[in-house]
């Protein structure tokens, strides 16, 4: 019996390191929780041709977009993990939405392994060009001498930049009005309009208005001042503490992913994401590469996801 299960030990290791050896033997799904055309699909289909390249198979963007991205996280939970889907999605997902939403289907914490943080990227404050808002110093003495009454935009309850307004207002002591929108266009539409005051904004989505002299740039959320606005002070610089904040895209597998396919997959992507090609065409729009280790970005996870936790029990945000 010892001979027996020996044997069959042996053979069901081999049968593991055989798959492992020969992934990817068939088309690759990149699972993306959200509709083609944002940030997350973007950087979904920039890599994909790189990462059949280098690993010789097909790479597919499948878009599963509902409820924040969590339907799609959900959908990437109960895969297989075998190596043929992988999950690439913003941190709503990962770290947001399953304190907005009940019953979201999966636990962020245990429900995947994580392979890499690909990119992340800094919030601005913008203003529109004529507002009488021309720097931070302007915006807290208005936020001390009219509490709640200054307006900032955001794509939606629970999006990064309606929670980096909510911690810029628990790091000052101040309040003010957000006014959630369905999306980022209709968002920037109202600020570039005037019909509200301000926004904390991805970098890559105000950049271009920003340079068109449309917006005003008051501060950066990221650790260093951006080299695509060399002008615009940091947060920190400003001396508002604790408030150094990115969005980000990753990488993730369905809990289970063997060791060896993990290993390759990671391999694959840091050298896509800093293929000079791909690693310029993400720098120009504001992305900076990340690529960091499965280690590190599960330790990441945690610090974020317990992060931005405090952020909606203290501000009491709901998704509605």
């Amino acid at each position: 019996m010892k001979k027996l299960l020996t044997a069959v030990l042996l053979g069901l290791t081999a049968i593991t390191c055989a798959q492992a050896q020969a992934w990817p033997s068939k088309p690759v799904t990149l699972l993306v929780p959200f509709p083609a055309g944002g940030s997350t699909d973007v950087i979904a289909r920039t890599v994909a041709p790189k990462l059949q390249e280098k690993l010789g198979a097909t790479f597919i963007v499948d878009n599963k977009a509902g409820a924040g991205g969590t339907m799609g996280a959900a959908v990437a939970k109960r895969a297989a993990p075998d190596g043929y889907t992988v999950f690439v999605s913003s941190l709503g997902p990962f770290v947001i939405g399953p304190h907005l939403l009940k019953n979201v289907g999966y636990d962020p914490l245990k429900d995947f392994d994580y392979i890499t943080v690909a990119v992340q990227a800094p919030n601005v404050l913008a203003v529109p060009a004529n507002s009488p808002h021309k720097s931070m110093a302007d915006v807290l003495a208005f936020h001390k001498a009219n509490p709640g009454k200054m307006s900032f935009a955001s794509a939606g309850n629970g999006t990064s930049d309606h929670l980096t307004v909510e911690l810029f207002w628990q790091t000052t002591g101040t309040s003010g009005l957000h006014i959630p929108y369905k999306g980022g266009a209709p968002a920037m539409s109202d600020l570039l309009g005037g019909q509200v005051d301000a926004s904390f904004m991805n970098i890559n989505t105000g950049l271009a208005n920003i340079k068109a002299g449309k917006l005003r740039a008051l501060a950066i959320t990221s650790a260093k001042r951006s080299p695509l606005l060399p002008d615009v002070p940091t947060m920190e610089e400003l001396g508002i503490k604790g408030a150094t904040v990115y969005s980000w895209q990753a990488v993730a597998a369905p809990k289970g992913l063997p060791a060896d396919i993990k290993a390759r997959l990671h391999g694959a992507l840091v050298a896509a994401l800093n293929d000079p090609a791909v690693k310029t065409k993400l720098l120009d729009v504001g992305f900076e590469i990340v690529g960091n280790t499965p280690e590190q970005f599960t330790a990441f996870q945690a610090t974020e996801f317990a992060r931005w936790k405090k952020v909606i029990e203290v501000g009491k945000i709901t998704a509605d």
